[in-house]
C-alpha cells in the first residue's frame, strides 16, 4: 500500500486538527466575501467540551465547503486543509484499492452513489459530443436489468436511451446472446456511442458483471464505448475478498468507478466517491462558475468537506489489514448462512465474494419478512426474491434465530400445515 496505513487515535486527531487550522476560521478570521460559514453557533455550540476528542464532529461544526474538484487545478484556498484530507482519501481508493497509477486520476467525494453514477454518464455524454462530434440521439446507455435505479434516472435527466440487458434468473449473469441482439438493433437505429455500466455488486443480488461481455461484442461490431464500474455497493468488499479481481484501473478498458462510503464503510449518508482517468472530467466543466477559485467539475457544486474527514477517519482507523479482517468476518457469516440454507434445500443466489444472500420468495412467508425486515426485489408487482445483507451489525446469533424460524416454516410446508410463525 502506497498511501493507506493504520494510525493511532492521537495521530488521527492531530491530522484533522492540522487540516482545520489550515482552513478559514469563521470565528477568528475576518472573512467578508464567502457565502459560507460555520454551523449556527446558537444551535451547534462550537465550544462543547466533547468536540475536543471528536474531530469528525468538530469538522461538521466548522462546515468546510469542498466545492469543485481538488485533483485538478486550483481550489478555494479557504478550505485547503480539509481539501488535502479529501485528496488523501482519493489516493487510498484510486491507487491502493483500485490500482491506478499515482496522479493518473481525477475524482471527488460526492453526496452519494446516485450522483456519482449520473456524473459518469454526464461526463461520457459530453466527451462523445465534444471530442467525437456525437449527436445525443447517437449515444446510448448499456446496463443490465439488475442495475441500480440511478441509471434510468440519469437516462431521464440527460435524455439518453437506456438499453436494458436481460440477465439469467438464477445466475444473474448478463445474457450475452440478447446483449448482442440489443446492440445490433441499436446500431441499425443509429446508435454509435455506448456508455456501459458494469456492476460490482448489484443492489438486490450483489452480482458482479463481467465487463468483457460488453467489450467483446461492442468491439466485434466496431462501436465506440466507455466503461463505468458501479461499485457503489461492492467497492468496499469485492476488491478485498477477491484478490484476483480485474475490476480496477489496471484494466485499460475501465475508465471510471463509483463507490459508496455510506454502505459498507458506515460513513454518514450521503457519501459517495467518483473516480475517473485523467482527461475526462474536464468535459463537465461549468465555465459560468466564474466567482469560484478553480474549476467546478461536479454535478452538485457545493458539498460538505466533513464527509471527506469522516471517510478518512474510518480508513485510517482500520488500515488495510484491519479492513481486510473485517471483510473476512462478514464473508464467514455469509458462508455460514449459505451452509444452513443448503441443508434446508432452500434456493438462493450469492456471489461468492459478496455478503448479500437473496432467497427465492417461495421459501419465505410474510411473517418472516416482517419479523426480519427482509427486502423484496419488488414492493409492487410479482416479487421473486428477498435479500439478506450481512452488515456489521448482523451477527451469527441473528442468523441462527432466522434459520430456526425458517426450519419451522420448511417443516410446516412439507407437512402441508398452515400456520403463522
Amino acid at each position: 500500500m502506497l498511501y493507506w496505513k493504520k494510525l493511532s487515535q492521537k495521530e488521527r486527531q492531530a491530522r484533522i486538527e492540522k487540516a482545520l487550522e489550515e482552513n478559514v476560521n469563521f470565528t477568528l478570521d475576518t472573512s467578508l466575501g464567502y457565502p459560507a460559514s460555520k454551523l449556527d453557533s446558537k444551535v451547534y455550540y462550537e465550544e462543547a467540551s466533547f468536540l475536543a476528542d471528536a474531530p469528525t464532529l468538530k469538522t461538521y461544526v466548522a462546515n468546510p465547503n469542498h466545492i469543485g474538484c481538488h485533483t485538478l487545478g486550483s481550489s478555494e484556498k479557504a478550505f485547503k486543509g480539509t481539501q488535502e484530507i479529501e485528496r488523501e482519501v482519493l489516493d487510498v481508493l484510486a491507487v491502493d484499492v483500485f490500482k491506478a497509477q499515482p496522479k493518473s486520476y481525477d475524482g471527488y467525494i460526492s453526496p452519494g452513489g446516485t450522483e456519482a453514477n449520473i456524473q459518469a454518464i454526464w461526463m461520457y455524454r459530453n466527451y462523445f459530443s465534444y471530442k467525437l462530434g456525437a449527436n445525443p440521439y447517437e449515444i446510448a446507455i448499456l446496463a443490465s436489468e439488475d442495475t441500480h435505479y440511478s441509471i434510468p434516472k440519469a437516462a431521464n435527466i440527460l435524455m439518453l436511451d437506456w438499453l436494458k440487458v436481460p440477465v439469467d434468473f438464477l445466475t444473474r449473469e448478463i445474457d450475452t446472446f440478447q446483449l448482442e441482439n440489443i446492440i445490433i438493433k441499436a446500431k441499425k437505429k443509429g446508435k454509435k456511442y455506448f456508455i456501459v455500466i458494469s456492476n460490482m455488486g448489484t443492489t438486490m443480488f450483489g452480482a458482479i458483471d463481467n465487463p468483457n461481455d460488453y467489450v467483446q461484442i461492442l468491439e466485434k461490431h466496431h462501436l465506440i464505448y466507455k466503461i463505468h464500474i458501479d461499485a457503489a455497493y461492492g467497492g468496499f468488499i469485492y476488491p478485498f475478498s477477491d484478490k484476483e479481481s480485474e475490476l480496477n484501473f489496471e484494466n485499460p478498458k475501465i475508465s471510471s468507478i463509483t463507490i459508496d462510503a455510506h454502505k459498507m464503510l458506515q460513513a454518514p449518508y450521503g457519501t459517495g466517491i467518483f473516480l475517473c482517468r485523467k482527461g475526462l472530467i474536464e468535459n463537465v466543466l461549468t465555465k459560468e462558475a466564474e466567482y469560484i477559485e478553480g474549476m467546478d467539475l461536479t454535478l452538485c457544486g457545493s458539498r460538505s468537506g466533513s464527509n471527506a474527514v469522516a471517510v478518512w477517519m474510518i480508513l485510517f482507523t482500520y488500515g488495510p489489514f484491519g479492513w481486510c479482517e473485517k471483510i473476512r468476518v462478514l464473508q464467514m457469516r455469509a458462508q455460514w448462512l449459505c451452509d444452513q440454507l443448503d441443508e434446508l434445500k432452500i434456493a438462493y443466489f450469492r456471489e461468492p465474494f459478496m455478503n448479500i444472500i437473496t432467497i427465492q420468495s417461495q421459501f419465505i412467508k410474510k411473517s418472516l419478512v416482517k419479523k426480519y425486515d427482509l427486502v423484496p426485489q419488488k414492493h409492487n408487482g410479482d416479487n421473486s426474491w428477498y435479500k439478506i445483507v450481512i452488515m456489521d451489525h448482523v451477527e451469527v446469533d441473528h442468523l441462527s434465530t432466522f434459520i430456526t424460524d425458517l426450519k419451522k416454516e420448511s417443516l410446516y410446508v412439507e407437512k402441508g400445515i398452515k400456520t403463522e410463525i
